[in-house]
């Protein structure tokens, strides 16, 4: 068994709403082999993973997975409850599993939830193992396996703190993504968007930082406002170190000046020589140590946002209580044993490691590790209470006397920090400052919040709340709205159209498609952009205030959505296209793709359909979101049986595009002044205009801006790369992006109307499609064009050169053998040749493959841009000019 390939898709995908990881698997030797056909199998894997008897199964209950694996099953599937099974034995569930084949036999696509993919990566290859080793009868260590994977997991999963405000935001609604690894998060989408790491904010000030992450210039800048500090000095050796404890009175502290968990700290040094040990130890860390005067009482971290309290918790250092029976080492052990303590920040608390640290202050004490203490005395382990070395908090929000508030909010302003921890040393929080005292020790940038969110002792706060509340104060936008635009046709057209609207609408638009991504109308990546990492990309933009997103079924299948959910979503038609890829065989296999782009879509948004397309139709009764339609036919009765329950729709009818909802009628634009429909000639460029109004309508923009918007595009506004129309001499020629027989049919009916004498089509399919994908191609091209050169892209897509064009070339010939058919398998010099023989008026259609090229030739040819679409003569041809025009074609 081997694994192939791993990637993760972090988004909504065809499988399931959540992030999964996709495994392809050769089983190799164990392909058309069960598991029942390997005596003693199935045992021994209950012997290491008893965990997988309560596994469901195809069942529905447990123990239905080992009721198939006795009655034998394939290991693909073995493989699929495996992994899963592991996943819980490192604190990372997952239970949604499914097992497909991938194309032929013993290839398998494993796919799993998955919100760990580097330790699932790890896990999955320990599952493949450890299935091998059983097969074959041999030991395997699962528990060293099992501990790489949780160290995996522990060193990439996040952070605590960033767990607790992203469980904030999700509960709010708030899109965020993870970016990279570490604690680095994107919360909202857009202009909206606000990145943290960790508790570190967009507004978190690098100077205040700077300032916080060195103790001196702490110390100075709160003297300097008014907030009391100890006194104290900084050192740079050892006897300094020793002048300035005898300067400010022993105890003093000592500590690194860059520093945090309490690394290198030593508090209450009461002589000389142990303050030169001290200073060693802080040196360590940073040669500049801070020595200053112990101050007793009690350590609080207070957590302070945007200059107000938010919670207060007194810390405890690591302790154990002797019962008379321990040694001090197995209380240790003892307490580790907690379930809420775990390796780092992984728990709500850590696990109290033996160290140095630990064996000094056992000494202090009289007590070493092999020390049992008697029963009910309070072993202190260290002298610092940070939770990352074993310390403990208590909540003591509601004790917390206005007066010691006060202080630790003035300390944040004073650094100038919107969210830190406040390290507060003072006999009793509860009382005013004059009356017991009090002074602040540090400030903390990036203070960890799970001491507040998970107290040892006391009510739990929300701190993640506190601090999304500060990030988006109520009211304030998260997300920018999103319009995501699929089907087989009119896609990118309908996309530009939307974003060319909203862009009237005085938006800065981001938006995906196939040949770039444009924000503000200004392309910033070249290329096909329809895939989620585009969309990524969009939503990240700082300056986007509306995103149009062109989704295409290949980044669907690979990658799933970039996006978690839209605002509109929009399905032009589908038909069939792309069979024989990603295991896509039929149409209801589009059709289940492109549907996920329906199903995403906020409560409360609408998806926009083709009523005249009846899989989107009976799509319809499947979603549970506002329907819009469209339709060219103002008879659909798809339509009218909308229209009498209230529904809304979007129709071409008498030469206007209107908007009816239940019985009442707006006009939106006149057809004819729409420039890209040609005269109303280009019945697919009404019906991406009926969509892209249906569209605006649902996110609310009005009728009069749509129309306005309308009459611009394809004129004032490009639409490059779809029916451009040029002017070659006395001749014209189209370029269209059409690689389908759906699109060349819709280019076929609309130069049915070209007022000259004859239409010539350069014909390509990408190599990739289905052979009777491609034959349909030319059976359509057959039926529309006078002449054609069949052309191939320069991509072959795996295919052998002139395969496709053979293809084509016996499609064309089954329906008019005596057409004038030409090969040319270079696509500029196909459009020269069908160019150079054209006749005055002719119109020469070329689909292409790669638009650059095309344009770059017609620039050689002198081509100029035509804007309007030509008017007919209104002048009937005479016998002889169609006799001379048939004779001609037939040379």
């Amino acid at each position: 068994m081997k694994i192939l390939d791993v990637r993760f898709i972090p988004g909504p995908n065809i499988y399931v709403s959540k992030p999964i990881l996709v495994a392809r698997v050769d089983l190799e030797e164990l392909t058309e082999r069960d598991s029942n056909e390997f005596p003693g199998f199935v045992d021994r894997l209950i012997e290491h993973l008893p965990g997988v008897t309560d596994h469901h199964c195809a069942k529905g209950m447990p123990g239905g997975f080992v009721e198939r694996l006795r009655e034998g099953t394939y290991f693909g599937h073995v493989l699929e409850h495996v992994t899963l099974e592991l996943t819980d034995r490192i604190d990372a569930p997952a239970y949604f599993g499914k097992t497909l084949y991938a194309g032929r036999a013993g290839l398998y696509d494993v796919v799993m939830e998955c919100h760990a993919p580097e330790a699932m990566t790890r896990l999955i290859a320990v599952a493949a193992d450890l299935i091998q080793a059983l097969v074959d009868g041999r030991p395997f260590s699962l528990d060293a396996a099992l501990e790489d994977a949780a160290d995996i997991h522990r060193r990439h999963r996040l952070g605590p703190s960033t767990v607790a405000i992203v469980r904030e935001a999700e509960a709010r609604g708030i899109p965020w993504r993870r970016i990279l690894g570490g604690s680095f998060v994107q919360l909202g989408t857009g202009k909206w968007a606000k990145r943290i790491e960790a508790t570190i904010g967009p507004e978190t000030s690098a100077v205040a930082v700077d300032i916080a992450c060195n103790k001196a210039y702490t110390k100075a800048v709160l003297k300097e406002a008014g907030v009391p500090v100890p006194d104290g000095g900084t050192a740079l050796s050892e006897e300094e170190a020793a002048r300035i404890a005898q300067d400010v009175g022993l105890p003093v502290t000592v500590k690194p000046v860059h520093g945090n968990q309490g690394r290198g700290v030593s508090v209450c040094v009461n002589t000389e020589s142990e303050v030169r040990e001290a200073y060693r130890r802080a040196a360590e860390i940073d040669p500049e140590v801070i020595v200053e005067r112990w101050v007793p009482g009690l350590q609080y971290r207070i957590l302070v946002v945007r200059g107000r309290m938010v919670a207060a918790s007194l810390r405890h250092p690591p302790r154990v209580v002797g019962d008379g029976v321990h040694q001090v080492r197995e209380l240790i052990e003892l307490e580790n044993m907690d379930p809420r303590r775990g390796v780092g920040h992984e728990k709500p608390l850590t696990r109290i490691p033996i160290d140095e640290v630990v064996l000094r202050q056992l000494r202090a004490q009289g007590l070493d590790l092999e020390a049992v203490p008697a029963a009910g005395r309070v072993v202190v382990l260290r002298d610092s209470a940070n939770l990352s070395t074993g310390g403990t908090a208590e909540d003591v929000s509601d004790r917390i006397h206005p007066d010691q508030r006060w202080l630790c909010e003035r300390a944040a302003r004073a650094v100038g920090l919107d969210i830190c921890g406040v390290d507060l040393m003072t006999p009793d929080i509860a009382r005013p400052v004059n009356e017991v005292g009090a002074v602040v020790l540090e400030i903390n940038a990036a203070p960890g919040i799970r001491m507040h969110e998970f107290p040892s002792e006391g009510a739990a706060r929300n701190a993640g709340r506190a601090i999304v509340d500060a990030l988006f104060p109520p009211g304030h936008p998260t997300r920018v709205p999103v319009y995501a635009v699929t089907g087989t046709n009119g896609k990118t057209t309908t996309t530009r159209m939307i974003a060319h609207i909203l862009q009237s609408c005085g938006e800065t638009v981001g938006a995906a498609t196939t040949d770039g991504i444009y924000v503000g109308g200004r392309k910033i990546v070249e290329g096909d952009t329809t895939g989620p990492s585009s969309a990524r990309t969009v939503l990240a933009h700082p300056d986007v205030t509306a995103a149009v997103l062109e989704t295409a079924r290949g980044g669907v299948i690979r990658g799933g959505l970039g996006y978690d959910r839209a605002d509109v979503a929009v399905l032009t038609n589908i038909s069939l296209d792309h069979i024989g890829q990603d295991q896509i065989e039929t149409l209801e296999d589009l059709i289940f793709v492109k549907s996920l782009v329906a199903e995403r879509v906020y409560p409360g948004g609408a998806v926009v359909l083709n009523a005249d397309d009846p899989s989107l139709v009976e799509l319809a009764g499947r979603l549970r979101r506002r329907i819009v339609f469209f339709s060219m036919r103002p008879d659909n009765p798809v339509v009218l049986r909308h229209l009498a329950i209230g529904g809304t729709a979007i129709l071409a009818k008498d030469g206007w595009i209107l908007e009816r909802t239940g019985a009442r009628t707006w006009p939106i634009v006149r057809v004819v002044a729409v420039p890209v429909a040609c005269r109303g000639a280009a019945g697919f460029h009404v019906a991406n205009a009926l969509a892209a109004a249906a569209a605006c309508r649902a996110g609310g923009i009005p009728r009069s801006q749509i129309a306005h918007a309308l009459r611009r595009f394809g004129r004032e506004v490009d639409n490059p790369g779809r029916t451009n129309l040029y002017r070659v001499g006395r001749s014209y020629v189209m370029v269209d992006y059409g690689h389908n027989p759906h699109s060349f049919a819709a280019i076929g009916q609309l130069v049915q109307q070209w007022p000259g004498p004859r239409v010539t089509g350069v014909i390509g399919v990408p190599g990739d499609r289905d052979d009777s994908i491609i034959q349909a191609a030319g059976t359509e091209a057959a039926r529309h064009f006078q002449r054609i050169w069949v052309k191939e892209d320069r991509d072959t897509r795996g295919r052998e050169r002139g395969e496709v064009a053979r293809l084509l070339t016996e499609a064309v010939r089954g329906v008019n053998a005596r057409l004038p058919l030409y090969t040319r398998l270079e696509e500029t010099e196909a459009l020269r040749e069908a160019v150079s023989s054209s006749l005055p008026g002719e119109l020469v259609v070329v689909f292409y493959e790669k638009k650059s090229p095309i344009l770059q030739t017609l620039e050689e040819l002198g081509a100029e841009r035509v804007w309007d679409w030509p008017r007919a003569s209104g002048r009937r041809q005479s016998a002889r000019e169609v006799r001379h025009l048939w004779q001609t074609t037939l040379q």
